[in-house]
């Protein structure tokens, strides 16, 4: 079964907006980087939440092919879980860390696509822009 990356990254982002996770984002760091090619970034509202999120990526990708390169262990108090797929990492943070870390600034270069439900980029302007790139 030949997966789609691409495909399988904003579908992930998509299906973390579904279940609240805000303000999602996919970014494109293919001609940035070698070790992989999105990332996939969420806020979650509580440690609760986090969890639960990081529990639909796996129960999403799983019948895809897809499993985490290593499983994470989530305190109850965790603020940042990270899921490495290889071609694509999901970051789903609180919305302190996601503040404070600020992924989007340091990988500025990146093409940086808002994703709404069903993985559709959240705006026209954003499709354009990814079309044009691909």
């Amino acid at each position: 079964m030949s997966i789609d990356i691409r495909e399988a990254a904003f579908g992930c982002a998509g299906m973390l907006s579904e279940h609240n996770g805000s303000d999602t984002v996919v970014l494109d760091l293919r001609k940035l980087s070698t070790w992989t090619d999105f990332f996939i970034v969420t806020s979650a509202t509580s440690s609760t939440h986090l969890r639960g999120l990081a529990r639909h990526v796996e129960e999403y990708l799983g019948p895809l092919g897809l499993s985490p390169l290593r499983r994470p262990r989530i305190a109850e108090d965790e603020q940042w879980c990270l899921l490495d797929y290889g071609d694509f990492v999901v970051h789903i943070m609180a919305a302190e860390a996601r503040a404070f870390y600020e992924l989007e600034k340091l990988w500025f270069e990146a093409e940086v696509v808002p994703v709404g439900a069903q993985g559709k980029p959240a705006d026209t302007q954003s499709t354009a822009a990814t079309a044009a790139t691909e």
